[in-house]
């Protein structure tokens, strides 16, 4: 792909980027025009490709999301080039590089050492923090101490799924409505009315430790009468209720 002219004073905030991941996204697209999903995992052993095309955006710079061929031809897959230069976000230029420890003990204090989607009981050192509302939507405010009422506690798998959902959410490439993200399912899992503006409720559902057993149990029935386990579950709570 032919590389994109890049205008001087943008160039000049590409170079004051420093975050890890995002840097990598950076000067790979500024050598070869764009990064695929494919390079990022193989190059730069980055298992969730979105994650470091987001640090990028997080800090403001614009990326774009397009559809290319695998290197052996037989798939499409997802790549980044730099987006329109004029819409680069400069209020977020410095990102956010690293988390205070005191506060992921204050976070711990008060929604206790689980992820808040799935609610899965972690150490400490498996949770990730994780703005509520996507840092592409609202960013920080430098002018207050960080507040764990706009922060979660995160397990890798929930996040990932959270980054997916939200960055193919129409409210992160169009409307960035605040009000919108308040009342989404990854944002408030406690209380929300949709799932990335879809009229989806879901219950994230894990089985730890004397549990598992009963995890077992029910994959083995529903596999007895082939049947996918979540529906079986379905089915069991509808008995439930029309009891």
């Amino acid at each position: 792909m032919s590389k994109q002219k890049i205008p001087k004073k943008f160039k000049v905030l590409l170079d004051s980027i420093t975050n890890k991941r995002a840097r990598i996204v950076i000067d790979h697209i500024l050598k070869h025009g764009q990064i695929t999903t494919e390079e990022l995992e193989k190059d730069y052993s980055y298992n969730h490709a979105p994650r470091a095309a987001r640090d990028v955006r997080e800090a403001g710079i614009p990326l774009e999301t397009i559809r290319v061929k695998s290197k052996d031809g037989k798939r499409y897959i997802a790549a980044y080039k730099f987006g329109d230069f004029s819409t680069v976000r400069k209020d977020r230029i410095k990102g956010r590089i690293s988390w205070p420890k005191k506060f992921k003990e204050n976070l711990i204090n008060r929604y206790g050492q689980k992820c808040l989607i799935s609610n899965a009981e972690l150490e400490g050192r498996a949770l990730q923090i994780d703005h509520r509302i996507p840092y592409e939507i609202t960013g920080d405010s430098q002018e207050k101490e960080l507040d764990v009422e706009d922060f979660m506690l995160l397990s890798g798998t929930s996040n990932r799924a959270k980054s997916w959902s939200c960055e193919h959410c129409e409210n992160w490439s169009k409307k960035k409505d605040i009000a919108i993200c308040k009342t989404c399912y990854w944002a408030y899992p406690e209380n929300y009315s949709h799932v990335a503006m879809n009229e989806i409720r879901r219950i994230d559902l894990t089985w730890q430790k004397a549990e598992v057993k009963e995890y077992e149990a029910l994959k083995e029935e529903s596999d007895e009468i082939g049947e996918p386990l979540p529906k079986y579950i379905k089915d069991i709570l509808r008995k439930s209720l029309k009891k």
